[in-house]
């Protein structure tokens, strides 16, 4: 009982010094990849890098203390922190206080929908999301998560679209005007650094000399270089007005905001008092307030865009203070510091006295020291609501991605996994990682390969990758600060080349035509749709559910004959002449409400093509179950067959279904003399009575009979 509750006691059987110092390496060398990653894949996520280690600090303990495989290392995961952001975008600003609030929640009921899910051993729900499905969507992620680091990587910076191809076309776009050479330069050199050593010697932690080697390269020459100005050295009277411009438009939206979320209280309350005069008049003003807040918040992004073009050329006075002009407006015979600069500019009003210069490049910068404070996530039943699909499709997705490392890992080493008890470590891990303030977590492919590989023994080396995590927190968070940006961006983009799987594409086509269709609608519809992620999905899901529905309602129903290799086969797949006076029918499927019909008229349409048919044996092997509706449509084909002159009999009838006969007394409608255990002995027993007086010359069912 023990175990069952606590699966971690059943590590420390047999276990000894040995066994801990292969854990304790392996949870090293697991978190020398985890600590980079997790940092990227919160800047994936929308939210400040070090939330990655946070996210990091109990969710991998969690996860195998609770879960049921030994190896498998849970933390931040490509696709979930990709999802988070799609999730959150609509709701508010990536990196504001209340994105970040509205992230913890998330993983909150996340965690609890896993947990739930876990208690209640309802695990096969995540069969909804077909293989096809997933792979359609995985691929169309990784393509997704790659493309939207390539502002990073350029040095660039644009606002999103409302789609996000075409927010990768303003990146281009800016990447042509004014690439930062130097960021690029680190983003590449971090690549190649991971690429090498990957091909060269897997067993070396690429990701951790990449990330050593660049922010010592970003520390030594000084890569981020920013100053702060007065809005007085920019030598430029329209760059100043463009800047007040910029603010005012900003300014206005604050009050307007404010004026919304009153007119939003007033709404709910004359609808609860059923006013309709101030429902009416609520909904009027708030629909006013926000077509001015739309055209403020295109107005800011224009100005933004604007601003965020400008270069500008330093140059030092007479006083040692520094000026700033606009690139080819610098007069001759004045020399420029050799930097090319830009204006900081992001959601937030400028500080005409505190304009924030940047001439290098970015950087993680300072990440707070100590572990998070441990708190209550903030509970919110609207945002609850909003985020409740999101939820339900993350959770289902992590859980998907967990589960299939964790089976591909158990294969190797004989190890029982339990997906229920899965789905409690992972709804825990999420759970208890948010009163640490993290963010949605799931298992990774690519540290689990780590863990796998380093021969880790059992979940403690997760645990020991936690600690690891902590010590970073308290102690080493200063070495992070000169961390390039675009070296977190080549790390997210090397990390997800593993999801795309092209042949996946191929490999479902080649098992069925529809489920090839499928992958490929669900990827073009994910990235069409990106960053609403979640469509591609519901997509995938509703043409699968589509298919199935059409293929119950749509059962094959083949007519059998006697092939060469003396097996009674489809006659019309093989080629096969059937018999003139005995039909046999099978029918795949369970007969019920939505096929009923299609049976009749499958068995009328075999009355009306053989003109001499005296008897219909209808293979029951592929019936599994039937309903009410299948036993009265049964019911009437016998009547109407036996109305007619044509005799029926049934051969392979299974117990559940014979349940269903003797409880409606279709048992003795049918006759229990015209019931089989086999199609052999019913064709036999059929066979001589349905070719009396028949003038069928050589019968393709005789055989059947002769070897019987």
């Amino acid at each position: 009982m023990l175990t069952k509750f606590f699966p971690f006691i059943g590590w420390f059987k047999d276990y000894g010094f040995n066994r801990f110092r292969i854990d304790a390496i392996s949870g090293l060398t697991v978190a020398l990849v985890l600590i980079p990653q997790s940092m990227a894949y919160a800047q994936l996520a929308g939210l400040p890098a070090y939330y990655g280690l946070y996210a990091s600090f109990l969710p991998p303990m969690i996860a195998s203390l609770f879960g049921s495989s030994r190896q498998l290392a849970t933390g931040p995961v490509a696709v979930v922190s990709l999802m988070t952001s799609a999730s959150l975008e609509p709701l508010a600003t990536a990196g504001t206080e209340g994105y970040i609030a509205y992230a913890i929640l998330l993983a909150l009921m996340v965690g609890v929908f896993q947990f739930s899910l876990g208690v209640l051993k309802l695990g096969l729900v995540v069969n909804f999301l077909s293989h096809p499905v997933v792979n359609g969507f995985t691929n169309a992620a990784a393509i997704i998560i790659a493309s939207s680091q390539l502002s990073k990587m350029f040095g660039v910076y644009v606002d999103k679209a409302s789609h996000h191809y075409e927010t990768i076309i303003h990146v281009c776009k800016a990447a042509v005007h004014y690439t930062h050479w130097p960021t690029l330069f680190m983003g590449a050199l971090a690549f190649a650094i991971m690429y090498g050593l990957k091909r060269a010697s897997p067993r070396i932690p690429n990701v951790l000399v990449a990330v050593v080697v660049t922010t010592l390269i970003s520390w030594a020459v000084g890569f981020q270089h920013n100053t702060v100005v007065d809005i007085s050295a920019i030598e430029s009277q329209k760059v100043r007005s463009l800047i007040r411009e910029f603010n005012t438009a900003v300014a206005g939206m604050k009050p307007l905001a404010q004026k919304r979320s009153e007119m939003s209280e007033a709404l709910d309350k004359a609808m609860a008092a059923h006013d309709t005069i101030s429902v009416l008049d609520a909904e009027h003003d708030t629909s006013v307030i926000g077509i001015k807040i739309e055209r403020l918040k295109y107005e800011t992004h224009v100005y933004r865009e604007q601003i965020r073009d400008l270069l500008f050329e330093g140059v030092k006075d007479q006083g040692g203070s520094q000026r700033f002009y606009l690139q080819n407006e610098v007069s001759p015979g004045i020399r420029s510091d050799g930097r090319t600069w830009r204006i900081k500019v992001g959601n937030k009003p400028l500080k005409e006295n505190k304009l924030l210069m940047m001439g290098g490049g970015a950087v993680v910068g300072e990440i707070p020291s100590g572990l998070p404070s441990f708190s209550v996530p903030n509970i919110n039943l609207k945002i609850i609501l909003q985020l409740l699909p999101f939820a339900a499709i993350i959770s289902l997705l992590g859980f998907m991605e967990a589960i299939a490392i964790a089976k591909a890992m158990a294969a190797k080493t004989g190890q029982r996994l339990d997906p229920n008890q899965e789905l409690i470590g992972q709804g825990l891990a999420n759970i208890l990682g948010s009163l640490s303030r993290s963010y949605p977590t799931s298992g990774s492919f690519s540290r689990s390969a780590v863990n796998l590989q380093a021969g880790a023994v059992s979940g403690l080396s997760s645990v020991i990758t936690s600690l690891m995590v902590v010590t970073v927190l308290l102690f080493f968070t200063p070495l992070l600060y000169h961390l390039p940006q675009s070296v977190l961006a080549a790390v997210i983009m090397i990390a997800v080349i593993g999801l795309v799987n092209a042949a996946g594409f191929i490999h479902a086509w080649r098992a069925q035509w529809y489920d090839g269709a499928i992958s490929i609608i669900s990827f073009i519809c994910t990235l069409a749709f990106a960053p609403h992620l979640e469509k591609g999905i519901e997509i995938g899901v509703a043409l699968s559910l589509l298919v199935f529905l059409y293929k119950s309602m749509r059962p094959t129903v083949a007519s059998l004959s006697r092939h060469e290799d003396e097996t009674l086969r489809d006659a019309v797949i093989f080629g096969l002449k059937e018999c003139q006076h005995i039909a046999v029918v099978r029918f795949d499927g369970p007969l019920f409400f939505a096929n009923a019909s299609f049976l009749e008229d499958q068995i009328t349409e075999r009355m009306l093509k053989m003109e001499n048919l005296k008897h219909i044996v209808i293979v029951f092997n592929g019936i599994n179950d039937m309903d009410a509706s299948g036993e009265e449509a049964l019911s009437l084909v016998i009547d109407r067959c036996r109305s007619a002159g044509v005799d029926v009999s049934l051969s392979g009838v299974n117990e559940s279904v014979m349940a269903v006969f003797k409880r409606t007394h279709l048992l003795e409608r049918v006759g229990r003399d015209h019931i089989y255990p086999t199609m052999d002995k019913a064709i036999c027993s059929v066979h001589g009575h349905a070719h009396t007086g028949g003038e069928e010359k050589t019968c393709p069912l005789t055989t059947v009979c002769q070897l019987y």
